[in-house]
């Protein structure tokens, strides 16, 4: 039971290590969604020109959200306790987010300039890469709460010592909380809109 648990304070360790290393990427990417997001919870306009710059913007700062190697698919099998479901809410958010945003992109160009075809089932589709987004972010907003109640669960600050402070934990838990990564409006697509 305690190489057990030393196996988890380890990964927990890890996991920290790598949600602190991709917190500048993922910052972009919110900035970026955050930006855009009020206009197209709804779904996209008519024309959704006017903002295909922003649009593009927030699929490029997707496409380059990285999934970092104690999360990979491959990796994250290795990983014990909590951190088996802190790497596969990151990677969750990541895949969704990035898939999400490159749809919607693409919806949007088939809209504005497709051929009628192309343009009636991007408009039917698009509410789908909208929820995408939407659900990417609330499990973005789920890491913190997890890492938190981990720590704790797992002796806090008495049993990790210096190996991870309650100031590591508490910025971690703070950055990847719903109050940094939640989308408002919420999504309110339907298909065909």
């Amino acid at each position: 039971m305690h190489a057990e648990l030393a196996l988890e304070r380890e990964d927990l360790i890890a996991s920290v290590r790598a949600l602190d290393s991709v917190k500048v990427r993922v910052a972009s990417e919110v900035q970026a969604t955050k930006r855009v997001w009020p206009t197209v919870a709804k779904g996209l306009p008519a024309s959704p020109a006017p903002l295909r710059t922003e649009i593009e913007a927030a699929a490029a700062s997707a496409s380059t959200l990285p999934v970092p190697a104690p999360f990979g698919e491959e990796q994250s099998r290795r990983l014990t306790g909590a951190s088996v479901a802190i790497a596969g809410t990151y990677r969750t958010f990541a895949l969704l987010a990035r898939s999400g945003w490159q749809l919607l992109a693409a919806d949007a160009r088939a809209i504005e300039r497709g051929p009628p075809a192309a343009a009636s089932f991007a408009r039917a589709n698009v509410g789908l890469y909208i929820e995408s987004i939407y659900d990417a972010h609330f499990a973005l907003a789920q890491i913190g709460e997890k890492v938190h109640k981990a720590f704790h669960d797992l002796g806090g600050p008495a049993a990790f010592t210096t190996s991870l402070i309650p100031e590591q934990v508490e910025a971690v838990a703070g950055f990847y909380s719903e109050a940094i990564a939640r989308l408002t409006p919420r999504a309110a697509t339907k298909l065909g809109s």
